[in-house]
């Protein structure tokens, strides 16, 4: 194909992509990951988030060419920056604070990350989407939240607690229905940083 013949395949694809106005394609997004939280990765299709949209699967299949593609672009669409507003000038308090806002959404998320558990090891880009939706947000405001109390003298800069408590309060929500069958709400979630996080760290 020559470039002038690609720049006009892409043209073309551009122009179809963009009769889906934005709210559209988060009702299309919002269908896919509520589809998958529900009834699993491979259960879901193409052909069955078109029927709940009310929309053709051609649709889809001209805006997404795979499920896998389309799933990524959801997760990506679906990135929220975690424990926004989170600052009270207290390293221990911070900690509750994110515990409390992790509980009120680990339901919903718990559940995505366990339904595409098979599905991301198959796909490099379906797994590279659900890091940066679901994990590397998280991961980097608990880690701002640290340095801030490292900042306020809370913490020793060097202390070997710091590294570890961004894995333990990103997997604890996602392991206790594992362990124990129930999700990990903002009351759970408190009462491990206050047994666990917060004496880690020589805090109150």
């Amino acid at each position: 194909m020559t470039s002038q013949a690609a720049e006009g395949s892409e043209a073309v694809a551009a122009s179809r992509r963009s009769k889906i106005t934005p709210e559209r394609e988060r009702e299309f997004f919002d269908a896919v990951l509520e589809q998958i939280r529900e009834c699993g990765y491979d259960s879901v299709s193409m052909e069955a988030v078109a029927a709940s949209t009310r929309c053709s699967k051609s649709t889809l299949y001209r805006q997404w060419r795979t499920k896998p593609q389309f799933v990524a672009a959801a997760l990506r669409a679906n990135r929220k920056v975690r424990f926004t507003g989170i600052d009270t000038g207290s390293l221990a308090e911070d900690l509750r604070e994110a515990a409390r806002a992790s509980g009120a959404w680990s339901t919903k998320d718990t559940k995505l990350v366990q339904a595409l558990g098979h599905a991301v090891t198959q796909d490099d880009e379906l797994a590279c989407a659900l890091r940066e939706a679901l994990v590397e947000p998280e991961i980097a405001a608990l880690q701002e939240i640290l340095r801030r109390g490292v900042e306020r003298g809370e913490v020793a800069a060097g202390h070997p607690a710091l590294e570890y408590i961004p894995a333990q309060m990103f997997g604890v929500p996602r392991a206790r229905p594992v362990l124990e069958g129930k999700y990990a709400d903002p009351d759970y979630l408190v009462r491990f940083v206050e047994a666990a996080v917060l004496p880690a760290l020589g805090l109150t």
